[in-house]
């Protein structure tokens, strides 16, 4: 209580700006998260909930696909009824769609996703091999996308503004691309030796995508290129984070001379490697040119075992990138967590204390707004963040009481109004 009056105090006198209060109301949901007495999600499924998404729009719907073939819809903010004295919020789903559905999946949904900025429109990807889009309003599938086998990933890019895509990671060696504009396959990603269980767009590039592969493999694409530029190898590796800007920054001052030097021999070949990759100079967010150059200073001997580099030492069951797009967490069916720093291509060799991991099937991570924790599902055992596991239910986990209060009580303040439509249009 006292650093809760302190911080209203700070804040009051205007001694503490905005962003930074809510900077500490976030940290501190995040180390009081518990599960949550007070919010209760009713389960419509009667399978385990492989995927769960809350829009990106409103923050309001949660999406949940389970192995039963479901995919339903559930208002979090507005309850459908209460318990225990009006203490216990029920949030039962807006609807649901199943096998009984004329469009609905005959096995299970690996995954469900929204799109990225309106609520009107859903995707699920199925082991019946079908990617559907649907329309919220009608619950009715207005695109889909046949596959050459059981669809393991889907994913859209929240950053995108020049396409409409659905990356699809299959039983497949090739990732493909399904542009919801026209209803048809945009092209083809080639360079897995196996199925792709995981793929995941750059949070600071609409072009770029990363995939993990059942090789072990984890790949970047620049979707306007044929083929990988980059591939993640476990065996380079850096100790800890990487310099400071300010030192990285007074470095390069004074060297920028030969650094000139240095770039204009490595801008002046442009050679093709094996796998068809013309290697130009190119902007892809954060990737470091570096890392685009790879293969060209590579001694031809060397360039079949740099294509079969491998992040894990078996599948990759999950990527997911830190929101300032400078480093990547990856999961393995090794039980090995592994975070990647993107500009070097090096792993960091941070050692995570996890427990057996998901080895059979894709698992969804997530990662604090401030990059500094991370939420891996384990199979013994996480602001509010929402959970389903083999049990068949969605679990929902909260911080204390009071900081919620705080910080609505500071979004009351804000003039922030929950919206009473259903969906977008």
């Amino acid at each position: 209580m006292r650093g809760r009056c302190g911080r209203r105090l700070e804040r009051e006198f205007g001694n503490l700006r905005p962003n930074l209060f809510v900077n500490r109301i976030a940290r501190a949901r995040i180390s009081s998260i518990q599960l949550s007495n007070y919010k209760e999600i009713v389960s419509s499924h009667r399978g385990s909930i492989d995927s769960l998404q809350v829009d990106l729009t409103e923050g309001r719907y949660l999406l949940a696909g389970a192995a039963d073939a479901t995919v339903a819809v559930y208002d979090v903010q507005r309850a459908t009824n209460y318990e225990g004295g009006g203490l216990i919020a029920k949030h039962k789903s807006v609807f649901v769609i199943n096998k009984q559905h004329e469009n609905g999946h005959k096995y299970a949904i690996s995954s469900a996703i929204w799109y990225p900025i309106d609520t009107g429109l859903f995707v699920t990807g199925s082991y019946d091999h079908h990617v559907n889009v649907w329309d919220t309003n009608t619950t009715q599938v207005v695109q889909n996308f046949k596959m050459p086998g059981k669809v393991y990933k889907i994913a859209m890019s929240p950053q995108a503004r020049a396409h409409m895509l659905i990356a699809a990671g299959t039983e497949d060696v090739q990732v493909r691309l399904c542009d919801i504009a026209s209803g048809a396959f945009a092209h083809t990603l080639s360079g897995h030796r196996d199925g792709v269980m995981s793929l995941e767009w750059s949070t600071s590039s609409e072009w770029v995508l990363v995939t993990g592969g059942c090789d072990g493999a984890i790949r970047f694409w620049d979707i306007r290129r044929a083929g990988w530029f980059h591939i993640l190898d476990q065996s380079h590796s850096q100790l800890g984070r990487r310099p400071s800007l300010l030192s990285r920054t007074t470095t390069n001052k004074k060297s920028s001379s030969a650094g000139q030097i240095s770039n204009a021999k490595v801008r002046a070949p442009q050679r093709k490697v094996p796998n068809g990759n013309a290697l130009k100079s190119y902007s892809t967010g954060r990737i470091s040119s570096h890392v685009k150059t790879t293969k060209q200073r590579l001694h031809p001997g060397m360039l079949s075992n740099y294509n079969r580099a491998t992040g894990h030492y078996g599948v990759v069951t999950g990527i997911k990138g830190t929101g300032d797009g400078m480093y990547l967490l990856s999961a393995g069916s090794d039980s090995r967590l592994k975070l990647w720093d993107i500009e070097s291509g090096c792993n960091t060799l941070v050692n995570f204390e996890t427990k057996r991991l998901q080895s059979t099937k894709a698992i969804q991570m997530a990662v604090s707004h401030d990059s500094t924790l991370a939420y891996i599902p384990c199979l013994t055992t996480v602001k509010e963040l929402y959970t389903g596991g083999n049990d068949r239910q969605i679990l929902v986990w909260s911080p204390s009481k009071y900081i919620s209060d705080e910080m609505d009580e500071w979004r009351k303040g804000q003039n922030t109004a929950v919206d009473q439509d259903n969906w977008s249009d």
